[in-house]
């Protein structure tokens, strides 16, 4: 009898120890379905002080979380000042999520950073740059020298170069390289203005970084032959992606999309798409038509997606680079209903801005007012700050 019930405990035991079937759908391919989201907070890029170190210690995260919640306290500058007046946002709508796991998003290269960018790259991004720095040179920015013009010389009369259109299209804000121009100092066009500020797509590649008004969603919806994501990311700058998985060849070269062409197919348990076609007016830390992901979707188990990527652009980077994020399944009872994601204020707000901005010209030729061009509109946010992040 002694002999039996082991032998009924063993048999348990290894049934309980194999690995579970993998999740399918009605129609047998793996299912990934859901709502998912990312559950902590992890940077891109590893902070220089992490040197080697992939995951944070115990302690280090706890210290982390201590040190992170602390700046929620008041994330306003010194009140009264133009940096004051130009930021939108303090603490009450400012979260954080706990410290992840990983030091950093990045996997490889093993240092956790961003590759280097080639000579062509980084000519175009010191262009940009230097664009940015000469439409603030006259603010209270460069006067002040807070860190988005680092590395500019202040100068109380405005550029020569405030009429000029910019390098290249600008498309920074909405995963551009971090520290670069989020909008331009003046409102002349739509177009000064970032992606997010126009309410535009926050775009590809789908990994979620750490972000104090709001996490992303995504919902994953599965048909025969066929797949959508609808991704919510912060104040409703959604958007939705189909995948072709029909086997058909990418779209022609002269075709450029704002989230490229997804091509999807089945490699066992993970769904690997390969994306091309994007949009010039498209950023991915510098790269822009020529970005090329390779992704990987797969779940790992009953709440958990693991999402791989591979991004390379041989005009930008040195090297590919991957990344690795892994998302946590959302109630489906408690969140049945999903919204369609919307941002409107982008809509209202830049009429709003570029009339506003014509009635300052106006007050400043009639005596009324101070000149334009020394008034700082591209403060909003810079009081942010997070430990993480450095």
């Amino acid at each position: 009898m002694r002999a039996k019930l082991h032998g009924m405990l063993l048999n348990a035991a290894i049934i309980c120890a194999a690995p579970a079937a993998p999740l399918e759908t009605p129609w047998g391919e793996p299912d990934l379905e859901g709502i998912w989201t990312a559950e902590f907070d992890t940077p891109l890029q590893r902070s220089a002080k992490y040197a080697d170190q992939e995951f944070f210690t115990e302690a280090q995260q706890v210290e982390l979380d201590k040190e992170r919640s602390a700046t929620l306290a008041d994330v306003r500058p010194k009140h009264g000042t133009e940096a004051d007046a130009a930021g939108a946002d303090n603490s009450v709508g400012i979260h954080r999520k706990r410290t992840g796991a990983r030091t950093s998003l990045i996997v490889d290269p093993p240092n956790g950073r961003i590759p280097p960018l080639t000579p062509e790259a980084q000519k175009a991004a010191a262009a940009e740059r230097e664009f940015l720095l000469e439409l603030l040179r006259a603010t209270e920015t460069c006067k002040s020298q807070r860190p988005q013009c680092q590395g500019a010389k202040y100068d109380s009369t405005p550029s020569p170069r405030r009429a000029e259109l910019p390098p290249r299209y600008n498309a920074a804000g909405a995963g551009g390289a971090p520290g670069g121009p989020q909008r331009y100092n003046r409102h002349d066009g739509p177009e000064d203005g970032s992606l997010s500020d126009r309410c535009l797509t926050a775009g590809l590649p789908g990994f979620e970084l750490p972000n104090p008004f709001g996490g992303t969603f995504r919902r994953i919806v599965q048909t025969p032959g066929g797949i959508s994501m609808f991704v919510d990311f912060q104040f409703g700058h959604g958007w939705q992606r189909n995948i072709a998985m029909d086997g058909s060849p990418h779209l022609p070269a002269n075709i450029r999309q704002w989230n490229g062409d997804s091509r999807g197919h089945w490699e066992g348990n993970a769904l690997v798409i390969d994306v091309t076609n994007f949009s010039s007016k498209t950023d991915v830390y510098g790269s822009r038509e020529n970005l090329h992901l390779i992704e990987r979707w797969t779940r790992t188990g009953p709440t958990t997606l693991e999402y791989v990527v591979t991004i390379e652009d041989p005009t930008v980077w040195t090297r590919p680079w991957n990344v690795r994020q892994e998302f946590g399944k959302q109630s489906e009872q408690e969140n049945r209903i999903y919204y369609e994601p919307r941002c409107l204020e982008g809509n209202y707000s830049f009429p709003a801005l570029m009339l506003g901005a014509r009635m300052e010209e106006l007050a400043f030729r009639e005596g009324r007012g101070p000149d334009p061009a020394t008034r700082d509109n591209a403060l909003a946010g810079a009081a942010l700050f997070d430990p993480l992040l450095q």
